[in-house]
């Protein structure tokens, strides 16, 4: 953790939405004209996709079919752990871009399926992660201890894997049955890895469906923001004005001492009022300093 250069981490597996929240803070530095470094998960990944295929086979050929990027094996965690590091002590580090598709590929001038070169982040306010591993602790690495803000998004699980497989029918062209292999091979990987990070982080925000997930395998759509309650936990309570947000989030309630259930659709307004006060205190603080 840094006061001078704070680092903001937003966790999530594949398909449980990240991005979307990604997006929220990218509009509140806009609004709050505030200058981030950004990095994804992505480019800490150990292999590009004909790596990765590689690595697998052999894996499989070794008798382990369940090696995949949810794990440490298909990442180079301690590089990550060491850009957290390095930021919060010096506003610096480096990163680089994962190439998935023919569209960022004429951007950064990179095939799909590489990465770009590392190259040092911009001097910024703060640093913005959002991928897998934003509050990994494992027994060689603990990238959590370096973020100054964990945020979880965990939707229930029948709901994560219906976002998946559509975004990937979707956006990759994978059949339905190839995105389940995938969630089969990843599934150990997910529970030693993944979930864990939930108890690290400082807020979770896990979307709940109000309509049938049962078999998301063969879900025609994806239930809406309207179709759904978001559960919000705080890992420390403290000084989170319960009474304010129920006032100015309709439908809202509290589910336990240190959870605020919110509809949906106001998911957006609720992070808003959330976390834009946790990033005033933030740059206060590395003002200050």
């Amino acid at each position: 953790m840094s006061i001078k250069h704070p680092i903001i981490s937003v966790t999530g597996s594949s398909g449980a939405g990240t991005s979307t929240v990604k997006h929220v803070f990218e509009q509140i530095f806009r609004r709050e004209n505030i200058e981030a470094s950004y990095i994804e998960g992505d480019a800490f990944h150990r292999f590009d996709r004909a790596g990765m295929k590689t690595a697998m086979a052999e894996a499989a050929a070794a008798g382990n079919n369940h090696f995949s990027h949810f794990g440490p094996e298909a990442n180079i965690l301690d590089t990550l752990e060491e850009t957290f590091r390095s930021y919060g002590a010096t506003g610096s580090g480096k990163t680089r871009t994962y190439v998935h598709d023919a569209k960022e590929a004429e951007h950064y001038g990179s095939p799909p399926g590489t990465f770009t070169e590392w190259r040092d982040l911009p001097k910024s306010d703060i640093l913005l992660y959002e991928g897998l591993h934003g509050a990994v602790v494992t027994p060689e690495v603990n990238v959590a201890q370096h973020a100054d803000l964990k945020i979880g998004v965990v939707p229930v699980i029948n709901l994560e894997w219906t976002q998946k497989i559509h975004r990937d029918r979707a956006q990759r062209g994978y059949s339905t049955e190839a995105v389940t292999d995938t969630i089969l091979r990843r599934m150990p990987d997910y529970i030693r890895y993944i979930c864990p990070q939930f108890t690290e982080t400082d807020i979770n925000f896990q979307r709940v469906p109000v309509v049938d997930t049962s078999n998301p395998f063969v879900a025609r759509w994806i239930p809406t923001a309207d179709e759904s309650m978001v559960v919000i936990r705080f890992r420390n309570p403290r000084g989170i004005d319960f009474s304010y947000l129920l006032s100015m989030i309709h439908g809202s309630f509290m589910s336990r001492a240190n959870s605020i259930v919110i509809p949906g659709g106001k998911l957006d307004l609720a992070m808003q009022l959330i976390i834009t006060p946790m990033i005033y205190r933030l740059i206060e603080r590395k003002r200050k300093a």
